[in-house]
């Protein structure tokens, strides 16, 4: 069933000045049906989600941020091996003997104590659902013709909070299964050159799925101010910049 306008605001009020975390990274806070959903932008492909007295964790990475300092992990995804979103020491330094890891199977063979998930596996973990949509490259690719991100390779993950659906993309174009996605509330879409999304392959992807908040993230040198431009009539779909380089 789609959500009337006044349903969808009242589930996605964010702060009109979004906050910052004692930590001093950006974060926005996001009302669900069972409290707030809070998203602290720690930067590039790296995020921490709080919802429920659980701390999640996406693709951590120690050239951002002293882990060593940042709360515990409950939960930890990782899209895939590559250094900028699997960090052994940013993992050493979040997790403890609880914490569970979900993650690819390249990813697996460097870290102890994780659990694959292929792509299309869906699970739940400490009350969070979580789906892994496949992420791959269909036209970038390196100079002797393989793509930067192979298919089958690594996720990117839906994470639904109380009914709040949640999409961080990982390394990615917009392939058929991402614009297939129904019901994201919140999406992340990567834009780094060339290993990822141009601004207009992202509108693209947006304009099939229509998610209600649109997060550019792990966009290097591309101005993120391109896709907001490229959806601005889009009036279902609010871009909201943050730094996220």
């Amino acid at each position: 069933m789609v959500p009337t306008l006044i349903a969808v605001l009242s589930a996605l009020v964010l702060a009109a000045f979004p906050a910052f975390s004692q930590e001093g990274f950006r974060k926005d806070t996001i009302k669900t049906s069972a409290g707030n959903l809070e998203i602290t932008f720690i930067g590039h492909g790296s995020l921490m989600m709080s919802f429920g007295g659980k701390t999640v964790y996406v693709d951590p990475w120690s050239r951002l941020a002293d882990y060593a300092t940042l709360p515990k992990a409950d939960l930890i995804l990782i899209t895939h091996e590559h250094g900028d979103h699997m960090d052994p020491k940013a993992l050493d330094q979040v997790r403890n003997a609880k914490t569970i890891i979900l993650l690819t199977q390249k990813c697996a063979d460097q870290v102890k104590g994780g659990t694959v998930m292929k792509n299309g596996d869906v699970r739940t973990e400490l009350g969070i659902g979580v789906e892994a949509v496949p992420a791959y490259n269909l036209e970038h690719k390196r100079p002797d013709g393989r793509p930067f991100h192979p298919k089958g390779e690594g996720n990117g993950y839906v994470l639904t909070f109380a009914g709040t659906r949640v999409y961080v993309a990982g390394d990615t174009e917009n392939t058929p299964e991402m614009k297939a996605l129904k019901g994201i509330d919140i999406a992340f879409l990567p834009m780094n050159l060339p290993y990822t999304m141009t601004p207009q392959m992202a509108a693209d992807a947006a304009l099939a799925f229509r998610p209600h908040v649109l997060y550019p993230y792990h966009y290097g040198e591309t101005d993120p101010g391109i896709l907001a431009g490229l959806l601005k009539d889009a009036k279902d779909i609010e871009v909201r910049i943050r730094s996220m380089k």
